[in-house]
């Protein structure tokens, strides 16, 4: 049954927005908890594996909303779409911090009801001898549904930083990524991953390489395959999911 809303969007937008239940939660790792929803019709909007949705967790003609607009939508990439369950799950990182999007990954609990917007994005593969994922905890979300979506023979390499093995978050299918881990360090500017990424032995300059996560680690490792190993700039789809002190990134 749709849910009336006030969102002055929802008239004109209707067909690409959905309502939604929260059927199940858990904990990934001690940092990444997963919300699967379940529409209440049918999940007909396209979709390519490494792309996100809007959820709508204020309504903007609400009293917050309209005190607060930019807190009435918040991101997430999706890890799994259903479309014979009418479900989709989705990925939220648990950082250290508050805000409306971190406080509704950490209650979301089955029968809440959600609105959510159709897809997003341009972070998934493109045709390539080779493909390279480098990024942290956050780029894990977008890389897990990437990575399934490969041909089990495709050519792939990188590296997945996270906080210690614990946070290691599993990724489906064959392919597998180099794991580091910080112990501490900073994941911002994160000496750590632009260190292993160094290290990769790469076939050559001509694959497509995926790098997100903390903006300023994205740039690092970005520079080093364009000016220490020759790569062309346009090979490389650069995602910066956050920067301390800064939202909305995504």
């Amino acid at each position: 049954m749709a849910v009336k809303t006030l969102n002055p969007l929802a008239g004109a937008f209707a067909k690409y927005r959905l309502e939604a239940t929260v059927a199940e939660t858990g904990d990934v790792t001690p940092t990444m908890r997963r919300i699967r929803l379940v529409a209440d019709g049918p999940i007909d909007f396209p979709y390519t594996p490494g792309q996100h949705v809007r959820v709508e967790l204020l309504d903007p003609r609400s009293v917050q909303g309209l005190l607060r607009p930019g807190e009435t939508l918040r991101t997430y990439t999706i890890w799994d779409l259903d479309r014979d369950a009418g479900a989709v799950e989705l990925r939220a990182h648990l950082y250290d911090g508050d805000g409306i999007g971190l406080r509704w990954a950490r209650t979301a609990a089955p029968g809440d009801r959600v609105p959510l917007w159709w897809p997003q994005g341009s972070l998934f593969t493109r045709p390539a001898p080779f493909h390279v994922f480098v990024g942290e905890e956050t780029a894990g979300a977008a890389f897990g549904p990437m990575l399934r979506a490969l041909d089990p023979a495709a050519r792939v390499f990188g590296v997945l930083e996270s906080e210690s093995p614990e946070h290691d978050m599993p990724l489906p299918g064959p392919h597998r990524l180099r794991r580091v881990h910080r112990h501490g360090a900073p994941a911002a500017s994160s000496p750590t991953l632009a260190a292993a990424v160094a290290e990769l032995d790469l076939p050559g300059t001509d694959g497509a390489a995926y790098v997100a996560g903390e903006a300023r680690t994205c740039q690092l490792v970005r520079d080093h395959l364009v000016r220490e190993r020759g790569w062309d700039r346009r090979s490389i789809k650069v995602k910066p999911f956050w920067a301390p002190g800064k939202r909305g990134l995504h």
